[in-house]
């Protein structure tokens, strides 16, 4: 059940953190976890909407199991509620998607501990048709930096193949879910408001719904519009091109980078392709 919210207001200083330097190499990223990562959020954001439960959820006893497995936050009601800690199969999300007026489906998780959204997009089916409201696909678009310069396209997914393992497959896309702002974790359907509702429009622009919303600030992203985009390392400072969701409204700088996967008979597993893609957190 989605519940209504009220915005707090935007912090006026950032919080300080304690951030490994450089690169993180997949051993780091194992050992480092959820942890880690969860420690960096702001404690203010935890409390305004009880997600603390989610925020501060746990790896799997330091494995580095690679399929993901869905999270409840704590308190809502959601429909993956009684699947709460098992692993996302591709047939959960094609169930839930029958029931949705655009054949959407989008689910919180956590891989090797770190938060995930994943999202199911009829794309296939609709891919051939004209673009028209509520007919969801994947749509490639150019990226721009904050300050509108060009940085890719989402196109390159498919023309380079240093990005070959992020090819869209089986109708869905994974993004690693740390709100690019203030690090805090935007949410699918956690809340009712107009940019959740379940109906969609094509050109990533930020009216429609079947976004993820970051509750802390209002940070929303159109996870059907892949692009290319430039992120920071918080670390070093170093600047990264990535290829993620696009960002369509709030304070958030882009969007959220995308995650690779396979799926392994009916179970969805990520792939640690992408690593320093995720240092925009820390």
């Amino acid at each position: 059940m989605s519940r209504n919210f009220k915005l707090r207001p935007l912090e006026s200083k950032s919080q300080s953190r304690s951030e490994k330097n450089g690169a993180i190499d997949r051993r780091a990223f194992m050992r480092l976890s959820f942890n880690t990562a969860a420690g960096l959020i702001t404690l203010g954001a935890l409390g305004s909407v009880g997600f603390a439960s989610f925020l501060m959820g746990q790896s799997s006893g330091g494995s580095s199991d690679s399929s993901i497995k869905f999270y409840v936050p704590k308190g809502s009601d959601v429909w993956y509620s009684s699947m709460d800690k098992q692993p996302m199969t591709m047939q959960a999300f094609r169930d839930e998607a029958a029931s949705s007026p655009t054949g959407m489906a989008g689910a919180a998780g956590l891989w090797s501990g770190l938060p995930i959204i994943a999202t199911y997009v009829p794309h296939e089916e609709n891919k051939n048709k004209p673009l028209s409201e509520n007919e969801p696909r994947f749509q490639m678009m150019d990226g721009y930096t904050a300050g509108g310069a060009y940085v890719g396209s989402g196109f390159e997914i498919e023309e380079k193949e240093e990005y070959a393992s992020l090819n869209i497959h089986d109708n869905m896309v994974i993004v690693f879910a740390r709100c690019p702002h203030l690090c805090c974790i935007p949410g699918w359907q956690l809340v009712q408001n107009d940019f959740t509702n379940d109906n969609w429009l094509p050109g990533g622009t930020d009216s429609g719904g079947q976004k993820s919303f970051c509750i802390c600030h209002s940070s929303r992203y159109d996870h059907t519009v892949i692009e290319k985009n430039t992120a920071r390392n918080r670390s070093n400072g170093q600047e990264f091109d990535f290829i993620g969701v696009k960002k369509t409204g709030g304070p958030a700088p882009y969007g959220m980078p995308l995650i690779p996967f396979t799926v392994n008979g009916d179970t969805i597993e990520a792939l640690p392709d992408f690593l320093d893609w995720y240092t925009f957190c820390g």
